[in-house]
């Protein structure tokens, strides 16, 4: 699958909360094709694009930077992390 950055809707089946074991590192991927990133305290310590091609993910952050990722069914490992899907809180922001 391909996923257009500039498209409304995401078209892949990895939108949702993705958490580290120990909590500290949580991507949100938004079914707009932004994601925000949580580390530790701070809820919102990356935000940018993303763009998911097949099971592939590449990061575009506001800043600049840019990071990729890999899914494996229900596990991303991007940039030496481990992360899982989980279910977002009830009032989350989406």
């Amino acid at each position: 699958m391909t996923n257009d950055p500039h498209s409304a809707v995401a078209t892949h089946p990895y939108v949702g909360l993705w958490v580290t074991a120990d909590g500290q590192v949580r991507h949100q991927l938004l079914p707009n094709n932004r994601y925000i990133e949580a580390r530790g305290t701070r809820e919102a310590a990356y935000q940018g694009r993303y763009e998911v091609t097949g099971d592939h993910i590449e990061y575009w952050d506001d800043t600049g930077f840019t990071a990729d990722g890999d899914f494996r069914g229900d596990v991303l490992y991007h940039g030496g992390m481990v992360l899982t899907r989980h279910a977002m809180m009830p009032g989350a922001n989406a």
